[in-house]
């Protein structure tokens, strides 16, 4: 029987394969008015298409905890009562398609307030709804960007707090699965490596002063999320850096750690906290990382990053690199993935009865 179809018990919940989508956001909400960050008829679509095509998890894109929190003004936030009642719309959907809905919580730290990619992605001023983004520490992320202003103690532990309110909106929208997003160069990556933390309190320096604000966001997002709902966390598994940067021996010592604080899954991605620095992309080249963490650690892993093909999904996970795949890209390409991968590998997956006549 093929191993990318093959059920995924977490706590209580069921993912009926093992064939998920990674947070991708999408720049496609609003960014002033009553309906600020809230997802609207372009995020339902986009997520309604991958659950009728048979997707076993969607990890929504990454949802602000608060609207300083957001990488663009067209960033999804779930900050307010508006939003969770416009995600409700989507978590129905998806679960009436058999499909697992789960919500990234995510804080964009000093890479905030910038225009949507294909505007160039460049940082913006308040003349384009943009802001003054905060982080650790007073270090730009690169040239273009702006220094941003460094978090007080207070002002971390107002964040703490979003990330458990944005977990009780969660719930409230009807997601199954939270996700704490500690990747790719935002704020909670940016605690975490030395590349970007210049701290000298008790959030900076030593490895463990550095895990402290991330650990902090996890227990208090654990305790609002029920006990029989799985709580996932994102994190980069390497700055791509020589020397002074969060780095693979790092990732598996906190998988242990995270795992002790209520972690369901590590979502295992790489890079984003450093410019400038060379990435050795290639098919799969991000799973000997989640193979690491999945062998060194208890904790349950997916793995991420040009993964194209049935074949190649099924070896991950049938050598036991992995227990779960993240498609990206290809599942923005053809929405129906799981579906043609299903039929290549002799595998069976939901089908719409709308669809029937396609099978």
């Amino acid at each position: 029987m093929s191993s990318l179809f093959q059920p995924f018990d977490l706590r209580d919940v069921t993912v009926p394969n093992r064939v998920w989508m990674p947070p991708m956001c999408q720049y496609s909400a609003a960014p002033q008015g009553p309906a600020t960050g809230a997802p609207a008829d372009w995020h339902f679509a986009h997520y309604g298409a991958r659950a009728a095509g048979g997707t076993g998890l969607i990890v929504v894109e990454a949802t602000a905890v608060s609207p300083e929190g957001r990488i663009s003004p067209y960033d999804l936030g779930i900050w307010n009562d508006t939003q969770v009642e416009a995600f409700r719309r989507i978590t129905r959907f998806l679960t009436g398609q058999g499909t697992v809905p789960a919500v990234q919580l995510a804080h964009s730290g000093r890479k905030a307030s910038t225009d949507r990619p294909w505007k160039g992605g460049a940082p913006i001023g308040p003349d384009a709804h943009g802001w003054q983004p905060v982080a650790p520490s007073p270090v730009a992320f690169d040239d273009a960007h702006p220094v941003p202003g460094e978090l007080t103690v207070s002002q971390i532990q107002e964040v703490v707090e979003q990330f458990a309110d944005a977990a009780r909106r969660a719930l409230a929208a009807g997601f199954e699965i939270a996700e704490i997003h500690g990747a790719h160069g935002y704020l909670i990556n940016e605690f975490l490596s030395p590349h970007s933390n210049h701290r000298t309190d008790g959030y900076g320096g030593s490895y463990g002063n550095r895990t402290r604000f991330a650990l902090e966001v996890v227990d208090a997002v654990r305790e609002v999320w029920p006990d029989e709902k799985p709580l996932f966390f994102r994190i980069s598994a390497t700055d791509w850096l020589d020397d002074g940067g969060w780095s693979a021996d790092d990732t598996v010592r906190f998988a242990h750690e995270l795992h002790a604080h209520g972690v369901d899954l590590l979502d295992v991605s790489s890079g984003g906290n450093a410019s400038g620095v060379r990435i050795p992309l290639g098919p799969g080249y991000q799973v000997p990382f989640a193979a690491r963490v999945k062998a060194e650690s208890p904790m349950p892993v997916a793995a991420v990053g040009l993964i194209t093909d049935a074949e190649q999904a099924e070896k991950i996970l049938a050598n036991g690199e992995a227990d779960a795949v993240l498609l990206g890209r290809e599942l923005l390409r053809d929405p129906s993935w799981a579906r043609r991968a299903a039929r290549e590998l002799g595998a069976e997956v939901r089908v719409p009865e709308q669809y029937h006549r396609s099978v």
